[in-house]
């Protein structure tokens, strides 16, 4: 990027938040904060009106705007394409504002651009996974939590616990949200059990803004996800499969921890790191004939019992 575009982007990463810190400005277009400095210095004097923030970052003064931002139709593409994941993954009230947010998108398009996106957008489909529940998000309630978050006020939810199956009030200062698997959940401090807990937003009954503003300075989610990474316990696999096998597996291999693999003596041997070796030992049931165990002895052991528990049934 040449410096006559780049420093344009810097402008419009200004306009972005109310302070952008130079160290978000150098890490975003890999460059030093000197060079951060000397773009600011150039835009300050070009007239546009720039505040530094000692310790903060840099800001523009309240008021200045320039005129409406256009998109490159490689740009808007991108929108098209997160559409058609929003689509699939999101609810009905974060649905439509996107729709509405993908048009005005387009009205600011030249007439070239408008075709070229338009040209695209029935040759782009997400496709979710047939072999996986359709769970649905039209119940996931993320636009209530995430206006609860941008306002710091607890909400009052309704939540159904799938491992006790009963069903309680809380009171929750929501932290964030984020996908895994096939579900929305939310992180956030339960004033009823007075720690921190994560609910699968598809659970909750109802939820209410309660209008209380919390002061409480929680975590960052990026530190939950991390931290439910680390408490996971993960069990090393290692198996040698033939070759004409491996077509079959699919998708599957990624669901049971696939890691890596490499060829030795004509078959593959392939690492995976599961969190339940009696889930592992029955989806190598399915290959068995076709594979060998090389780590650990105990998935052995466990494979053995199970054919004959499958044994005396067959009798």
């Amino acid at each position: 990027m040449n410096r006559i575009d780049r420093v344009s982007a810097i402008l419009i990463q200004l306009q972005s938040k109310r302070v952008v810190k130079a160290q978000d400005i150098a890490d975003r277009f890999n460059i030093s904060l000197r060079t951060v400095y000397r773009d600011i210095k150039a835009l300050y004097e070009a007239g546009v009106p720039v505040i530094g923030e000692a310790g903060s970052g840099f800001s523009i003064m309240d008021g200045y705007r320039l005129p409406p931002v256009m998109f490159t139709k490689e740009e808007a593409t991108a929108f098209l394409t997160a559409g058609k994941m929003v689509e699939k993954f999101t609810d009905k009230a974060t649905r439509s504002s996107y729709e509405s947010a993908l048009y005005k998108i387009k009205a600011v398009l030249q007439f070239t651009d408008k075709d070229y996106v338009n040209s695209l957008e029935e040759h782009i489909e997400v496709v979710r996974n047939p072999w996986l529940p359709d769970t649905g998000n039209d119940n996931t309630h993320l636009q209530n939590i995430l206006q609860s978050i941008a306002s710091k006020t607890i909400i009052d939810i309704g939540y159904y616990a799938y491992h006790n199956q009963q069903y309680s009030n809380r009171l929750v200062e929501p932290v964030g949200i984020f996908y895994l698997g096939t579900h929305w959940y939310m992180i956030g401090y339960c004033q009823l059990r007075k720690d921190y807990r994560h609910f699968r937003t598809d659970r909750i009954r109802y939820i209410s803004n309660t209008g209380v503003h919390f002061n409480k300075q929680h975590p960052s989610l990026h530190s939950f996800i991390e931290k439910m990474k680390q408490e996971k316990e993960l069990q090393q696999v290692i198996i040698r499969v033939d070759k004409h096998v491996l077509r079959y597996f699919g998708e599957q291999k990624y669901y049971n921890g696939f890691v890596s693999e490499k060829e030795v003596n004509g078959s593959m041997e392939m690492r995976f790191l599961t969190q339940s070796l009696r889930g592992f030992a029955r989806f190598f049931l399915l290959f068995g004939e076709h594979a060998d165990i090389i780590e650990p002895a105990e998935l052995k052991d466990m494979l053995q019992t199970i054919l004959a528990d499958i044994s005396k049934r067959l009798q």
